[in-house]
């Protein structure tokens, strides 16, 4: 029997912790904040402080990117809609980043709530 993308979404739901957006606007400043989208997606608005790993080559590069040397840092993950965000803290928790969650909805319940985003340009 084959799984299909949703299969393995939702799979790893069941092995991860999700946590709403209320608690993500909480942690914004204190947490890690991992956008696992595309260059192109991260670009066009991200959460304040997100660092972009995209989730095709999040294993092969998480490792060697400065800001997630402690692995028991907490990390909140997020994509567009919370499931390369699951997939992604699913493979984190895997590789030993003890404190990992999605945010639940991803970055499109985040903008459907009229929440705040950083543009490329805000940075300084």
């Amino acid at each position: 029997m084959s799984l299909t993308p949703m299969d393995l979404v939702n799979n790893a739901k069941q092995q991860i912790t999700e946590i709403d957006l209320a608690t993500t606007q909480q942690s914004l400043t204190t947490d890690l904040i991992l956008d696992v989208r595309e260059p192109a997606e991260y670009a066009a608005g991200y959460l304040a402080n997100a660092i972009n790993i995209p989730r095709g080559v999040l294993e092969f590069k998480i490792g060697g990117h400065p800001a997630f040397q402690n692995t028991t840092a907490k990390i909140i993950v997020y994509c567009q809609s919370g499931g390369r965000s699951a997939l992604a803290t699913e493979a984190l928790n895997k590789l030993g980043f003890s404190h990992a969650v999605s945010m639940a909805g991803g970055f499109k319940s985040w903008t459907d709530n009229s929440l705040p985003i950083t543009l490329p340009d805000d940075r300084t």
